[in-house]
């Protein structure tokens, strides 16, 4: 089989907040447990303050790299996790709309955090949910399409379920909702709509006198759900070089989202090729003769889908496709695991048109 264009995986933890707005972590504690479980990048987002930045948290911590963002968080709904701005942005009286443009302005980029949240009817008191109204205002780069802890928090029917999510999450969780999945498939016939996965993680817990009384540590919780940045050259070890690359990998829609905890996904691969070359995940070619191709690095139930419809499956590791017409094609994997079907990992698109 062809080799893929030569990328290097990042793994990033997406969506997360620490002491410095409503998180039970302190910086160098979320770089700690960032470590012990093997991710490369945390992209920090605590609510409507850069103050980790301001303190200069934002570096490698060893073999972890922290960059800082913010969750803009106006009341009740439109939370915006922002990246690439250097001074909190306004929250109070403004729309999508001017949320995106006061972020553009500033030299950023941004993903509509749990977009599809509804909240919970079991637990409205705790979960009251916070959509984002208008998927389709101009500045958007993309949507956090699957917010583990909010969304898997709002489909809770009961205590048991609670529990089950808190003490084996790997086993209880199966696939992002399938209307988020709709919707952003519904969003990409149109337009290039890049898609992150996002924890939204404040470690379960409570804080006293420096130590944590928890339910389920930040470690715990960066083993599940991670995007994963495919960089054009390996990270250097330097703040700036590095931070763009990844910013930069993440804003072109050339990422993936993987459940890492049900088996390492790094070596995975989605790409087309024609006699014009090759695309990458995230960008965009004139429809005609392309050969579809993705690889795993184990078998798994590959499914391949063009506008929101499958249009191929196969078991292995390798999945090859011809396709002459145009669409949005991506790709899914699922791992049979604790006797179910679960969603692995999750590809963005490549755009023909």
């Amino acid at each position: 089989m062809p080799s893929p264009p030569e990328l290097h995986d990042v793994a990033c933890i997406v969506h997360l907040h620490s002491t410095h707005s409503d998180g039970t972590g302190t910086v160098p504690e979320i770089a700690a447990a960032a470590r012990d479980a093997g991710v490369d990048a945390v992209l920090l987002t605590d609510h409507d303050t850069l103050e980790a930045k301001k303190r200069g948290e934002e570096r490698w911590h060893g073999s972890t790299l922290v960059l800082v963002g913010e969750e803009v968080s106006p009341p009740n709904k439109n939370h915006y996790l922002a990246f690439g701005i250097d001074e909190v942005m306004p929250r109070k009286g403004v729309g999508p709309a001017q949320i995106c443009a006061a972020v553009t302005a500033a030299g950023g980029f941004g993903f509509a955090a749990h977009p599809f949240s509804r909240g919970s009817d079991r637990f409205r008191r705790w979960a009251p949910g916070y959509p984002w109204t208008d998927l389709d205002c101009d500045g958007l780069t993309g949507i956090e399409l699957w917010s583990y802890f909010n969304d898997t928090g709002e489909g809770l029917r009961g205590a048991i379920d609670a529990v089950r999510f808190l003490t084996r999450p790997e086993r209880f969780v199966t696939h992002p909702p399938p209307e988020n999945l709709a919707e952003w498939d519904r969003l990409t016939r149109d337009r290039r709509v890049a898609a992150i996965g996002g924890l939204d993680a404040h470690q379960f817990g409570v804080r006293r006198r420096g130590r944590v009384l928890r339910l389920m540590g930040y470690r715990r919780s960066f083993r599940q759900l991670r995007t994963h940045a495919l960089c054009e050259r390996p990270l250097q070890r330097e703040l700036d070089p590095d931070r763009d690359q990844i910013y930069g990998a993440l804003r072109a829609g050339r990422c993936y989202l993987a459940v890492d905890s049900l088996g390492p996904p790094a070596g995975f691969s989605f790409w087309a090729e024609s006699d014009g070359g090759a695309l990458a995940m995230g960008q965009e070619g004139r429809a005609g003769d392309h050969t579809l191709r993705a690889r795993l690095p184990r078998d798994a139930i590959l499914r391949l889908v063009r506008d929101g419809e499958l249009l191929s499956s196969t078991a292995g590791a390798e999945l090859e496709h011809r396709v002459e017409g145009p669409g949005v094609y991506r790709v899914e994997a699922r791992l049979d695991v604790f006797g179910r079907q679960r969603t692995w990992i999750l590809s963005n698109p490549i755009y023909l048109r």
